[in-house]
């Protein structure tokens, strides 16, 4: 936005006036209309007033909006001054300006008075006629650059930052060496500029030619710049410039339309100036606009006789011959109305071959005749006054008709100039024609040369758009014969030229094409879906105009490719189809059949309402045959050749004639619909619905909706496209992409609009279609990525959980018994199944399953073959599968639809088959165990040795001490299953947590009794692989806190690794050595022990500059995120560990199967756990230890052993509710341990080697929170009324005595460490302590 604020000469003396526009110097081009602005006082615009008795607001502006499209460091801003005519050349006219100073005004009195005095009489009398004056130029890159900009020492301006003081002065030398950059030329985002501009260069009568215009800036980045060498014309010219804002106020549009928001009608505006782009800008017409722009540029007047030196051009818009016809189309400059009939050039003083640079701005008219033309008047001017001679005298006239065939012309022209008035009728001919009887100026040489130029959305200006659209509105208006250019147009010829110009759109300039895009799209959609009826005889074009549309929008996208969406749709095309595209809704106007027959009026209506029965037979034979004559083969007998002709229109559907062309198209037409095929199924797609609703089609039942033949089009189509797709995936793996994923969006669609069925069977023949190929298939996996793809996209169909019947029995209909796998029912039917061979099927991919939940079905299939074991080479696939189920499953969680969990219940049903894939995947998931704190029992025994800084009493020494039996090395309880030839897991962590809480989220929702009469159905080895299962997910989940997340933040490559990522996926995409390379780098460890330098994203600066810092709120939800998640993760694993002991009671399997249980509750409370799950977490240990006792006290010491550490480690916590939890749980361990054998000797031997554990190495151990949980033991023990009698209260007495002692002990020998006798006596105590415990046990 630039803002001029003000300008102040050294003296003044008269109005001055002002011109911005833009220039391009590497192009060579203005890239801007033309800016005037007016900042004279009022006294000085007083002078003029006799010549502006009205002022329009909209000439107030001052400040003006430029557009630049294409920033360079080549562009200037260019300011021209201009005067009112006075007697002297323009040297003359400046030199007061150069001379004069405001202080030295005393001096020079009677010399302004004087000038003064001649300025007023000048404005009076020439007040209508301008003069250049001077200019200066602004280079923008300077403004916009960060470097620096204009210095001080700088002869053309001084400028100020606002707010920011100074620029940063630099060397010139050094700026001149500097390469600007795209970064320097961002005219969107630099810091605003208020830059006064001081000196101006002197206008040279000779040199006004944009030419030479061109070669003064060219000079002007020159150090030695001979303009810096002339003297200027000392003034201040005050402007703003700025980013321009989003939505500016008072702003006008370059037609002078208000553009919102415009509060105030009475505010001065901001002009938009329209931009005239350097090179082509690809955006269609979307608003009406129609302007033409008049550069007079020379005119030759040395030969003609007479006094002709002072010349002013009038241009006029003339609608006829008469003077009266002068239009007032011209936009006024600046102070003065808004429009006129007349514009007058700038007069060069005593020049007979004057050259000129003014623009004349013109708002043309929509409808433009033969009768339009442009009309220059060339004046002699007399600048002082004398007694019977006029102020100006025409000395020549020349015009350009404007409509020539129908067509504007613009362009450059070289006129002859007539001396005489031109004849009656003149404006139909061009002045080149030498007319008899006329005087010309030089022998009808060309002495004056004029460019016009147009900016149009009416006007293509290109011959092959002209032609294309003359012809459709010859058709339109039935106007036979008509005249283009040389060739008469009549009914015979009609139809081959049609078809001529349609092939002819080829070779039609691309950005005119795309300007009138939305034109040209809508007429040849006319054309197939209204078909010309010329004598009574249907012209099909419909072939034609598939082909032209083909070629269009593929040469659009060929050429366009930075213009695209991730899935290759451009955004132009897909704006039209999305905003534009609309089915006509009238019929055109039928031809007149005979001499006083009247024209068809028919009702205005939608354009394909028709009755089917009325379709011509033949067009149903004879599909790839053009029709272009009328058929008499109907199925009813019509009453003449009208009512034939008007249900043949009739019946012409968009979607069903692009079916059909698309079908029968072939080679050079078909492979440019198959490159944009996503264009032509949206385009059906929008056809079919607007059908549907418009029709009232969308209540009737869909088998009902559409014709068959247009059914079996579409099974055509689809069968050929996916037949592309299989055999074209090696050769073409851009297009078959693009080709694959716009296929699988168009059924996704179909399923909203035709039979489900049908579609579904399309969907199936695609799939056959790729299966077949797979055996000979060089690549299988690239089949295997385009169709999990293509299921991915159909899937993500709003109602897909509806088109997998959610609610329907697995049984089909025909079955004699009634399905026992339905969960229609409010209560659930499941609770009476335990052998059932109905739910067994439920949780496979068996062929009931996908036949009822066909989409589901489809999905889990692809996922249970991607991540088969042995599939050699489809690891890059894990994640693009894993990742479609997943991203269904979290939209079914946000979908307010399936808020209810019943219905969630009948979601889950849908994913049952995912619990034993994932159960099958188990050896391959990533082991989160490796990475999760050591959480064993003796665990801690890694680090052997204590560090005594810290506090801790070495492992080895607590445990001596306590003179534990058991080897303190021993393995972890718990380790991932492995299988035979299997080096590492094959799944990335991000892969397998994807599908872990995908299996939790089924696990969660699925109906229980339908999953304990599953589990009762599986064998001991599947259940323990359950189990491992749940075991995982717990540590997959654990919180890692804050700190942790923290941590992970800041040393985050998430942008690095997901570029190598990708690159390897490209890669793989072909079949060979460099895959082989990939996979084998894959199964390394991720950094190895090779020592390469160049991986970067391990080095420390890679570390720095791709960390991405959280802030403080951010991080604190990510934690109460991932805390609920853990909560959420571990409650679905206890629920589902409450399911398998519920199922196992009734079976044999308690042995094999509940030690497994316990681990799994183990390893979740060895974790960082919510005090939530830790509630519902201790009453299933103490359910599970009351009714299994045998399986802590008879059997396995290892699980009595790390329950009583998990217990004693919470009794420590600082949570009250924790621990009040644990307390119970440990009493009520002893008590059932005494109900047994009378004493509980192996809980106390546990409980105390437990607390030598944890009191000897927990860092976190808090000794004053577990006395009061021993505390609290001894009041449960004191106040148990059935035991009260026995030797039990005492016993727990003497334990927790025992343990007070040996806890007060262990902390002192912390204390004591650099004290080696007293810790040998306290070591000692300690040891006595444990003998004491032990002989009691």
């Amino acid at each position: 936005m630039v803002k001029c604020l003000s300008l102040k000469f050294e003296i003044e003396i008269e109005p001055i006036f002002g011109t911005l526009a833009l220039y391009d110097v590497k192009e060579k081009k203005k890239i801007s209309e033309d800016f005037h602005f007016d900042l004279n006082s009022d006294q000085m615009k007083g002078l003029l007033r006799l010549h502006t008795p009205h002022t329009a607001i909209s000439t107030l502006a001052r400040s003006a909006i430029f557009s630049i499209t294409y920033p360079s460091a080549d562009i200037f801003l260019v300011i021209k001054l201009e005067k009112v005519l006075q007697q002297g050349d323009i040297g003359e006219s400046c030199e007061p300006y150069m001379v004069m100073k405001e202080s030295d005004s005393s001096k020079h009195k009677e010399k302004l008075e004087k000038l003064r005095l001649q300025a007023e009489t000048s404005c009076s009398r020439l007040g209508r006629y301008r003069m250049p004056f001077a200019w200066t130029a602004i280079h923008l890159v300077n403004i916009v650059s960060s470097v620096g900009g204009l210095e001080r020492s700088d002869p053309d301006s001084d400028s100020e930052r606002k707010g920011h003081g100074t620029w940063n002065e630099r060397k010139k030398k050094g700026f001149e060496r500097m390469s600007v950059g795209e970064d320097m030329c961002n005219f969107a985002t630099f810091r605003p500029a208020t830059l006064t501009v001081t000196n101006f260069f002197k206008q040279e009568g000779d040199r006004l030619s944009d030419e030479d215009l061109y070669k003064f800036l060219a000079d002007m980045r020159r150090p030695s710049s001979v303009l810096r060498r002339l003297r200027p014309v000392t003034a201040q010219l005050k402007i703003d410039i700025s980013p321009a804002p989003d939505s500016p106020h008072y702003c006008l549009s370059p037609e002078l339309l208000h553009v919102k928001p415009y509060p105030d009608l009475r505010v001065r505006p901001t002009k938009e100036v329209l931009e005239f782009p350097a090179r082509y800008v690809y955006t269609p017409h979307t608003t009406y606009r129609n302007l033409l722009y008049i550069y007079p540029q020379s005119l030759n007047f040395s030969s003609r006789q007479g006094s002709v030196r002072n010349i002013a051009v009038k241009v006029q818009f003339m609608a006829g011959e008469d003077p009266s016809l002068a239009m007032p189309v011209i936009f006024g400059k600046s102070s003065c109305a808004e429009f006129f009939t007349e514009a007058y050039s700038p007069v060069i003083y005593h020049d007979k071959s004057p050259e000129f640079y003014e623009e004349v701005k013109m708002k043309i008219p929509a409808n433009l005749t033969d009768n339009h033309h442009l009309l220059f008047t060339f004046y002699h001017i007399s600048c002082q006054p004398k007694q019977n001679t006029p102020l100006e005298t025409p000395v020549g006239y020349t015009w350009i008709p404007l409509m020539q065939h129908g067509r504007l012309r613009t362009g450059s022209f070289s006129l002859p100039v007539s001396v005489e008035k031109p004849p009656p009728s003149y404006s139909v001919l061009t002045p080149d024609v030498q007319l008899p009887g006329m005087k010309w100026v030089d022998n009808h040489k060309q002495v004056f040369n004029v460019e016009v130029t147009a900016a149009s959305s009416v006007h293509t200006q290109d011959p092959h758009l002209d032609k294309f659209f003359t012809l459709c509105y010859v058709l339109e208006e039935y106007s036979f014969p008509f005249r283009l250019k040389d060739c008469i147009i009549s009914e015979a010829n009609v139809e081959g030229e049609l078809k001529a110009s349609m092939t002819g759109l080829r070779g039609a300039l691309l950005d005119t094409c795309v300007r009138f895009l939305h034109q040209l799209l809508s007429k040849l959609i006319l054309l197939i879906v209204h078909p010309p009826v010329i004598a009574g005889q249907i012209v099909n074009l419909g072939r034609a105009a598939f082909e032209a549309m083909s070629l269009l929008i593929n040469q659009i996208h060929k050429n366009l490719e930075g213009n695209q969406d991730q899935h290759g749709r451009n955004n132009l095309l897909a704006s039209y189809i999305h905003y534009c595209f609309h089915l006509p809704t009238a019929e055109p106007a039928m031809p007149p059949t005979g001499g006083a027959t009247p024209a068809y009026e028919l009702p205005i209506q939608y354009a394909t309402l028709s009755r089917t029965t009325a379709r011509p037979s033949t067009l149903h034979l004879a599909r790839s045959k053009s029709i272009s004559n009328s058929n008499p083969d109907l199925a009813s007998t019509p009453t003449s050749p009208d009512e034939e002709v008007q249900r043949i229109i009739g019946s012409k559907l968009l979607h069903e004639e692009l079916a059909l062309q698309w079908v029968v198209s072939t080679s050079t037409v078909r492979e440019a619909a198959l490159q944009q095929a996503w264009f032509f199924f949206q385009l059906m797609t929008k056809s079919m619905s607007h059908h549907l609703f418009l029709s009232s089609r969308i209540d009737l039942p869909r088998r009902q909706r559409f014709p068959d033949r247009f059914v079996d089009d579409i099974a055509a189509l689809v069968g050929a496209i996916s037949a592309d797709v299989a055999g074209r995936y090696h050769k073409d793996v851009e297009l078959v992409e693009r080709l694959n994923s716009s296929l699988a969006f168009f059924l996704n669609d179909l399923l909203s609009l035709m039979d489900r069925g049908f579609v579904f069977n399309l969907i199936r023949s695609y799939y056959k279609q790729i299966a077949n190929k797979f055996h000979t298939a060089q690549n299988p996996s690239s089949l295997t990525a385009l169709r999990m793809d293509f299921t991915r996209i159909v899937c993500s169909h709003e109602h897909y959980v509806t088109l997998n019947l959610p609610c329907s029995t697995l049984s089909p209909p025909a079955s004699p018994s009634p399905s026992t796998s339905s969960t229609t029912s409010q209560g659930s039917a499941f609770s009476s199944m335990h052998q059932d061979q109905g739910v067994a099927s439920m949780f496979e991919l068996s062929v009931p399953f996908r036949q009822q939940h066909f989409l589901s079905g489809l999905l889990l299939t692809e996922l249970s073959l991607i991540l088969e074991p042995d599939g050699e080479g489809v690891f890059f696939l894990h994640k693009k599968a894993i990742s479609a189920v997943h991203s269904l499953m979290c939209s079914h969680d946000a979908d307010p639809r399936y808020t209810d969990p019943q219905v969630r219940t009948h979601i889950a049903q849908l994913y049952l088959p995912l619990i034993p894939i994932v159960m099958d995947t188990l050896p391959q998931l990533h082991d989160f165990t490796d990475t999760s704190p050591a959480r064993g029992r003796h665990a801690p025994a890694m680090q052997d040795d204590g560090d005594p800084d810290n506090g801790t009493i070495s492992q080895s020494v607590a445990m001596a001490i306590a003179g534990s039996p058991l080897p303190h090395a021993k393995a972890p309880n718990f380790t991932m299953p492995t299988v035979a030839g299997r080096q590492c897991s094959s799944l990335s962590a991000e892969c397998s947590r994807t599908l872990l809480v995908s299996f939790l989220w089924v696990l969660k929702n699925a109906d229980a009794a339908l999953l304990e009469s599953w589990v009762s159905d599986l064998s001991v080895l599947q259940i323990n692989r359950l189990l491992d299962l749940l075991h995982l997910s717990v540590s997959c989940f654990e919180y890692k806190g804050k700190k942790a997340l923290e941590r992970i933040n800041s040393l985050t490559f998430k942008k690095s690794q997901d570029m190598k990522a990708r690159l390897e996926e490209a890669i793989l995409g072909t079949i060979g050595a460099r895959q082989e390379m990939v996979r084998r780098c894959r199964e390394r460890s991720p950094y190895g022990n090779e020592n390469v330098r160049w991986r970067k994203n391990v080095t420390h600066w890679r570390q720095n500059t791709d960390r991405v810092d959280k802030t403080k709120t951010e991080t604190e939800q990510e934690s109460v995120v991932d805390g609920n998640l853990a909560t959420e993760a571990s409650l679905v694993v206890l629920d589902m560990l409450e399911i398998i002991v519920k199922t196992v009671l009734a079976s044999e399997l308690k042995e094999s199967v509940l030690g497994g249980v316990l681990r799994v509750l183990l390893h979740s409370m060895a974790g960082s756990q919510s005090a939530f799950f830790l509630q519902h977490c201790f009453t299933t240990q103490r359910g599970l230890v009351f009714k299994f006792p045998e399986m802590l006290f008879e059997e396995d010491t290892e699980l009595c052993a790390d329950l009583c550490l998990r217990l004693l480690r919470h009794c420590s916590s600082s949570v009250g509710s924790v621990r009040s939890q644990a307390s119970a749980s440990l009493y009520l361990l002893m008590r059932q341990n005494f109900e047994i054998g009378n004493n509980f000797a192996r809980v106390k031997m546990q409980v105390t080697m437990s607390l030598s554990s944890l009191v000897g190495t927990s860092q976190n151990f808090n000794e004053e929170h577990l006395r009061r949980s021993l505390k609290t033991i001894l009041t449960y023990a004191e106040e148990d009324l059935e035991l009260r009698d026995s030797p039990f209260p005492e016993q727990v007495q003497d334990l927790v005595f025992n343990l007070h002692m040996i806890l007060t002990d262990t902390v002192k020998m912390k204390e004591h460490q650099q004290d080696p006798e007293m810790l040998i006596d306290l070591m000692y105590r300690i040891a006595k302590g444990y003998q004491n415990s032990l002989t009691c046990a």
